[in-house]
């Protein structure tokens, strides 16, 4: 995925309310902008971090300016979770991602579950054939090259993980991308340490048959692309 335009950098003076985050641009304009991401974003937050924005001039929009990617030791991350989506899919239709581009219809946005949507809906008219596959952003790193979900309590995430063994148990597949926006990781762990409950239900569903496959991301101020997948981890921080 190539962004429009190329990012402009800047500096990192806070974030705030979830959605707002204030900067100061190379051209020492300080403003505030959008922040694509209600979550914690633990360890991206930090005042004084260089940033980089994507500017929207559409007259409609209050904040010109929207967070894209944060540097973290030199490591650019990507914050922006309405991309994950349009990567996993991306990555899909590459055949990065195990035997998936083998379906030869993919929806989006489906509704499935419990009142739910599923990211992506691969199937195959010819037998019938059923993949239900839910994408979960990842930026959280605290240990070297090792990448961590979720970064903290997420009801939302365990609810998904079984609806997924449910879809398993109703003779579909089920399965879990998550995708890493961030090059310097050769692993991922589930985190339950900062959210056991999403742990537990992520062995649950595991244990039922939904399969998991983490895939990184190379990230740059031009584009971000999914390039491979790398290992999970069989244990959590405490043990799973």
């Amino acid at each position: 995925m190539n962004f429009e335009s190329p990012l402009v950098p800047a500096t990192l003076i806070q974030r705030y309310k979830r959605f707002l985050f204030d900067a100061l641009l190379e051209d020492g304009r300080t403003i505030t902008g959008f922040c694509p991401n209600t979550g914690s974003m633990r360890g991206l937050t930090t005042p004084g971090s260089r940033i980089w924005l994507s500017e929207h001039a559409s007259p409609t929009r209050k904040y010109q300016h929207m967070l894209e990617l944060v540097e973290v030791d030199g490591v650019a991350i990507g914050i922006n979770t309405g991309l994950p989506n349009k990567l996993a899919e991306e990555a899909v239709r590459a055949g990065l991602v195990g035997n998936l581009a083998d379906y030869p219809v993919l929806q989006r946005e489906q509704r499935y579950g419990k009142n739910s949507r599923i990211d992506f809906l691969l199937s195959d008219p010819a037998d019938g054939r059923r993949c239900y596959v839910e994408v979960k952003n990842v930026h959280f790193s605290r240990t070297p090259g090792l990448a961590e979900f979720p970064d903290s309590p997420t009801a939302r995430g365990a609810k998904h993980l079984e609806e997924l063994g449910d879809m398993v148990a109703e003779g579909h597949r089920g399965v879990m991308i998550y995708l890493v926006q961030r090059a310097d990781c050769d692993r991922l762990r589930i985190c339950d340490d900062l959210d056991p409950n999403y742990a537990r239900a992520f062995k649950r569903a595991q244990a039922r048959g939904v399969e998991a496959f983490a895939l990184r991301c190379r990230v740059s101020a031009t584009q971000i692309v999914a390039d491979s997948l790398i290992a999970m981890d069989e244990t959590g921080p405490a043990g799973l």
